[in-house]
């Protein structure tokens, strides 16, 4: 097809900062920077999050093939580029990512500065990381990202490589450390705790969701995240339907994206116990979309977690219901926030929400985005038993 580009907003490279910003990315900066200066309290319904949802408890599924791939990684950087991907695990550079493309607070190691085999290092890691159907979807979203840059013409801001790589403390097999990549509608966080792993915020998008030209064609993206979110609410009576529908419009963004850690939102739509047996079916089918993204032990354990909370686990909606029409949804639970939506264009001409453009982000509530609450648990931990323990 021939896709209509917009011409009218301004170029804002992905590369490196420009002196002086557009308005409307000053002003997301401001806000970007008086929400990072909050200290962090995660999502919650009230702003106070409940304790004792993450407890400290081995998994026995071995973290040791990350910690290998991430050791490998940094061994194949320059001393230079390792600085440059270092940091403490403490550092708030967690909490400075991104999915707009702009070049605005990027940290870590760029992507497309590495060498084939550097790059090879680091795919590796996130591919330890995921499921291989997870691991496709990462990497498809990257190609996508050069897809765009290829009908658009404006390499400054898009590509397959522009994406930064920043390892959280230091790879161990004994001590608590991390990684993320961070970059344009591909944001990953990644904690090791011992042998449990968390993997939120995790933030996914495209536009568009599908290549039909180009050394890319055939790619297409979150076909299913979009089609068993309609196919569940569809599933829904009508009484139902009306229960779960928020509203007719969708939001701007997602309400949990960028900037949003601390962000308080309500339990709203259809509760769990309000579903039929295959309406659970469908809410399970639809979760599994999203925790099957991470590495296949993982995600059992994650979805054991998921389970035991499905008493208290919500479906939302907004938008439409049609064959064509563009949505969002959410499934909210004390310990797994899941959303996706159909955005308007930004590099495409158009000004209402399509099928073109979806973003998705995956969330743990109360307090354990960035694995906080299993940091802060080993921390007291270590610290009761002294520092010769």
């Amino acid at each position: 097809m021939a896709w209509n580009v917009r011409h009218t907003r301004p170029v804002v490279s992905a590369r490196a900062r420009p002196e002086k910003l557009p308005e409307l990315l000053q002003r997301y900066v401001g806000n970007a920077e008086a929400a990072l200066a909050e200290p962090f309290t995660g999502i919650t319904t009230d702003g106070r999050p409940i304790r004792g949802l993450f407890p400290i408890a081995p998994t026995g599924v071995s973290t040791q093939p990350i910690t290998d791939a991430a050791a490998a990684f940094a061994a194949s950087l320059t001393p230079e580029q390792r600085a440059q991907a270092s940091f403490a695990l403490d550092d708030e550079a967690w909490r400075r990512w991104s999915n707009i493309h702009p070049y605005l607070m990027r940290h870590g190691v760029p992507l497309d500065a590495l060498t084939p085999a550097q790059r090879d290092r680091a795919l590796a890691l996130l591919a330890a990381c995921f499921s291989e159907r997870g691991y496709a979807t990462v990497r498809d979203v990257m190609k996508l990202n050069e897809f765009i840059g290829e009908v658009t013409g404006r390499w400054e801001e898009y590509g397959r490589w522009l994406y930064w790589l920043s390892l959280m403390g230091t790879p161990s097999s004994s001590a608590p450390w991390g990684w993320q990549i961070d970059g344009h509608h591909l944001i990953v966080n990644c904690v090791v705790v011992g042998d449990q792993l968390v993997m939120t915020p995790t933030f996914l998008g495209s536009e568009p969701v599908h290549a039909d030209a180009g050394q890319h064609a055939g790619i297409r993206v979150f076909a299913d995240e979009e089609a068993k979110g309609l196919a569940l609410m569809r599933a829904l009576s009508a009484e139902q339907q009306r229960k779960a529908t928020l509203g007719a419009q969708l939001p701007v963004e997602l309400f949990t994206a960028a900037f949003r850690d601390n962000f308080e939102l309500s339990y709203e739509g259809v509760r769990w116990d309000e579903l039929s047996g295959p309406q659970r079916d469908g809410l399970l089918d639809l979760l599994d979309v999203y925790v099957g993204r991470m590495r296949p032990g993982h995600a059992a354990v994650r979805m054991d977690e998921v389970r035991r909370h499905l008493t208290d686990t919500w479906f939302a909606w907004m938008g439409s219901t049609d064959d064509a029409g563009v949505f969002y949804y959410r499934i909210h639970s004390p310990v797994i926030l899941v959303e996706f939506d159909h955005q308007r264009g930004i590099a495409l001409d158009n000004d209402q929400p399509s099928r073109d453009h979806i973003h998705t982000v995956v969330r743990t509530p109360n307090g354990n985005d960035y694995g906080k609450d299993l940091l802060r648990q080993h921390y007291e931990r270590d610290h009761a038993r002294g520092p010769h323990a």
